[in-house]
């Protein structure tokens, strides 16, 4: 079963949590989603304790789909509706930002709320593209009011740096949670980002734990990858600029060694190293299929030694982690990570 740590007072969430990137338009670059399935494994996941789902306004069609899984669970097909924790985002497209006011914030939140169907959005996560365009205190302030309204329960930020999240607690938002990318290979957080969180009791919920199903035995012994999916497009660079292939093939070589002796798979131990990590409250574990599904029960089955905890991050500590503070490359004009990012799905939408 999964395990579960209290967000805030009365709001508890699972401490792996359905990640639904994966499931949005355009997210993989060759075989399509069989949906039949992917709703099969949520109810899967459900019944085993995983109930909390994190997706976004700009994952295209993946609030609706969350929304028809609820209709289901309220028409009484296995656990409660209310049982469920959804955490979507709010991500004004960059071309917008500079329009953004308290009206156009209702109407996205006002959307997700349809679109999940939910009265109430349990924990909305705040992205804002460029912090050279004003407006990102104001409308933190303008989702804290909605909160006030009660259209939302809680507040909560994604791809912060360490400096605009302190802007934010100090503007006095409460802020709950920070989603920022920590894997093996992207340890970024580690720098200041764990330490403020931790100061100020924010909660680390981390996505690419697994870095788009890299951190798998299927890799072991490969000259190369072909990238799949947008996650493996995103993550083969972060491999490039940190541990390369090489150093890459002799961490899943360290990991299986692990996973062996507790009989369960890579992925597991990796999710499990992040989850060990003082500050971190919950790893995002991306779902595309039902396959995986009883793999992430595993992850609470054993447990690390401080000895292979301290062996796995020695080994790191001989790579370089990527420059600058979580999601500072990806907002560098200039950037090759900021070359893949898609800034502006809501355009049409929102227009």
């Amino acid at each position: 079963m999964n395990e579960r740590i209290e967000l805030t007072k009365d709001y508890t969430i699972s401490r792996v949590l359905n990640g639904c990137w994966q499931l949005s338009e355009g997210h993989s670059l060759q075989a399509r989603l069989d949906f039949k399935d992917v709703m099969h494994a949520f109810h899967m996941l459900v019944e085993q304790g995983f109930t909390t789902f994190d997706c976004a306004d700009i994952y295209t069609g993946v609030e609706e789909f969350i929304g028809t899984f609820i209709t289901e669970l309220k028409a009484g097909h296995g656990v409660s509706a209310d049982d469920i924790q959804i955490h979507t985002k709010y991500v004004p497209d960059i071309n917008y930002l500079s329009q953004v006011d308290y009206a156009f914030t209702e109407r996205i939140i006002d959307r997700s709320l349809k679109r999940l169907n939910r009265d109430t959005l349990d924990l909305v996560q705040f992205h804002w593209w460029d912090y050279d365009v004003p407006g990102c205190v104001e409308t933190a302030g303008s989702l804290l009011r909605l909160k006030e309204k009660g259209k939302i329960r809680n507040i909560g930020v994604t791809n912060f740096d360490t400096a605009h999240l302190e802007e934010l607690v100090d503007a006095g938002i409460p802020v709950v949670s920070m989603q920022a990318q920590y894997s093996l290979f992207d340890r970024r957080p580690e720098r200041t980002l764990l330490e403020y969180c931790r100061a100020n009791d924010i909660k680390m919920l981390c996505y690419g734990t697994l870095s788009g199903g890299f951190l798998s035995e299927r890799w072991i012994g490969e000259a190369a990858a072909e990238p799949e999916t947008r996650s493996q497009v995103k993550y083969l660079q972060i491999i490039e600029d940190t541990l390369g292939w090489e150093g890459y093939q002799d961490l899943l070589r360290l990991l299986a060694g692990i996973a062996e002796k507790y009989h369960v798979s890579i992925s597991n131990v990796a999710s499990k190293y992040i989850l060990c990590q003082d500050g971190v409250a919950g790893a995002i574990i991306g779902i595309r299929n039902s396959r995986h599904v009883r793999s992430n029960a595993r992850i609470f089955g054993f447990e690390l030694t401080e000895a292979e905890i301290c062996k796995i991050r020695d080994f790191l500590r001989e790579y370089p982690a990527p420059e600058g503070e979580p999601f500072e490359l990806e907002r560098t004009v200039g950037s090759k990570y900021r070359s893949i990012m898609h800034m502006n799905i809501n355009e049409k939408e929102q227009s």
